[in-house]
C-alpha cells in the first residue's frame, strides 16, 4: 500500500461525495464504498509503520 492510493481513493470519494450533496443517491453508495476502501488503506498502512518501528 503506498500514500499515493490513499490520496487517489480520497480524490474519488470527495467527486463522490459531490454528487451525492447534489442529488445522486448512487453516488452515496459510491462514497461510501470509497470510505471502506480507505479505511482499509489506512489500516494497512497503521501495520506497516508499527512494523517498521519495532524493526
Amino acid at each position: 500500500m503506498s500514500m499515493q492510493a490513499l490520496v487517489d481513493e480520497i480524490e474519488i470519494l470527495k467527486q463522490e461525495y459531490e454528487k451525492f450533496e447534489r442529488g445522486n443517491k448512487s453516488a452515496g453508495t459510491r462514497a461510501r464504498k470509497s470510505l471502506q476502501i480507505i479505511k482499509k488503506l489506512a489500516q494497512d498502512m497503521r501495520v506497516q509503520i508499527q512494523t517498521a518501528k519495532k524493526s
